[in-house]
């Protein structure tokens, strides 16, 4: 945004312009310049977003052999025998959490902590808790198996690792602020006509109707877009450190209960018969608490701790109630109920599963995908017009007239910088590519400069 003076003709007749006035100028070149070099990458994320809510009903048919058993027999083994079991076909690794069957047809699932998996993986077994027969053993990320977790991390990283993550991230830094900017753009435009703000022109022709759909689209997919942005920065590389503290200050992190058995300290690291001692004891009295499935258990590292078992239903309505068990005295030593949480926390953890077609279901990835649609065809139509009105004979797209500060006051020019900078300290890419867009119409405008000056 550079302060090249505006030719005179460009300069606003009135010598007071409105606040709008003022500021369209500003708000078009920043629309302009982020629409055109880092939609590419809000694009991508919808791609890959769309994917990624498709793929939930196609996991569960892939790995439906894993997933569940042939025959419901009419009493489930005790899980020390089913961990016997997966142990004896995989004896590598170390157990960490046992996920028993929600219902009737599920297998149980045996984590296992391995060194063959990428980081962040592990191996999950699949035992049939009637037979004691192992089903199968997947590569898992979290609660993911394979082919979901495979589309996960495309969303996440294009499979590029840490770099890849400079991409979603980008994604997730501007796509609020370019759609809260088009808001603006869009409703000075349709200033005195509130039905074209919200329904598209469909006798319109040409750029008219190019426009009056990819803005309407803006409106239809706002609240969305910012949901989508803000939930997705939670997990990117720099502007989630920033989050991750900011959630801390507030109090709005997840609590865990504590696994530490009273008046006892925490000592040696338990062989693994001692840490898997008591697991059905430990089931029974998670059930006898009234704590439901899909529940997992986690068995003590240490002396001094305690058997973890936390629901984990991330569908309305949600279930994390937590326990802690004494594996010596099957007592429970420590509770958090879900309600105990605090309202921010809840918040926090909705509007992740929200984001991740979780929280309402199929309702919820139908959403996601007509979001993710509309996404796509909005920046479509974004290139469409740029398309028809860049140079066609020479010179570079630069958008709108220059001198957008120059038309500011100084104290709007400031806060708007300073509002910038500020948004650019939190989300570092944010900062690092305006800034970059700013060196690049400032150099663009000197370059302009010099040629007049040449030619005359």
């Amino acid at each position: 945004m550079s302060q090249t003076q505006l030719p005179e003709s460009d300069v606003p007749a009135t010598s007071d312009p409105s606040v709008w006035k003022r500021f369209r100028p500003a708000l078009l070149r920043l629309h302009f310049y982020a629409g055109l070099f880092v939609a590419p990458f809000i694009l991508i994320a919808a791609v890959t977003g769309l994917l990624y809510a498709v793929i939930p009903q196609i996991d569960s048919a892939v790995y439906r052999h894993e997933l569940t058993v042939d025959h419901v027999g009419d009493r489930q083994l005790p899980l020390a025998s089913q961990l016997a079991a997966v142990r004896a076909a995989h004896p590598e690794g170390t157990v960490t959490s046992i996920r028993p069957p929600a219902a009737a047809d599920e297998t149980t699932q045996v984590t296992l902590a391995v060194d063959d998996v990428p980081p962040d993986y592990a191996r999950t077994v699949f035992v049939d808790p009637y037979t004691g027969a192992v089903r199968g053993a997947l590569t898992t990320y979290g609660q993911w198996l394979p082919v979901r977790a495979w589309f996960d991390e495309l969303h996440r990283n294009l499979h590029l690792g840490a770099f890849g993550r400079n991409y979603s991230e980008l994604a997730a830094s501007w796509s609020w602020v370019i759609a809260g900017v088009g808001l603006l753009l869009w409703i000075g435009h349709t200033r005195g006509q509130p039905r074209r703000l919200v329904v598209p022109e469909v006798k319109a022709s040409g750029r008219r109707r190019l426009l009056s759909w990819h803005g309407t689209l803006g409106v239809w997919i706002l609240a969305a877009v910012a949901l989508l942005a803000v939930s997705g920065m939670t997990w990117s590389r720099f502007a989630g450190e920033n989050v991750a503290q900011l959630r801390t200050q507030l109090s709005w992190t997840s609590p865990s209960v504590d696994t530490a058995l009273p008046g006892q300290a925490a000592g040696a690291t338990l062989d693994e018969a001692t840490a898997l001692r008591g697991a059905d004891a430990t089931l029974q009295v998670a059930h006898d608490a009234h704590l439901r499935t899909p529940m997992w258990m986690y068995p003590p590292t240490t002396t001094g701790q305690g058997w973890q078992v936390a629901e984990r239903k991330r569908d309305w309505p949600t279930q994390y109630d937590a326990i802690v068990v004494d594996p010596a005295t099957s007592k429970v030593t420590s509770r958090l109920d879900f309600a105990e949480w605090p309202l921010m926390a809840k918040m926090t953890d909705w509007v992740i599963d929200l984001h991740m077609g979780i929280l309402f279901g199929l309702v919820n990835q139908v959403a996601l995908i007509l979001v993710a649609i509309a996404m796509i065809v909005a920046i479509v139509l974004g290139y469409r017009m740029w398309w028809r009105r860049r140079p066609t004979r020479g010179g570079l797209p630069t958008g709108h007239r220059r001198g957008a500060l120059s038309a500011l006051r100084p104290y709007e020019a400031v806060l708007l910088v300073v509002a910038l900078a500020g948004i650019g300290c939190f989300a570092p890419l944010f900062g690092l590519t305006l800034a970059l867009f700013v060196a690049a119409d400032a150099a663009l405008g000197w370059r302009q400069r010099r040629r007049q000056e040449v030619s005359e």
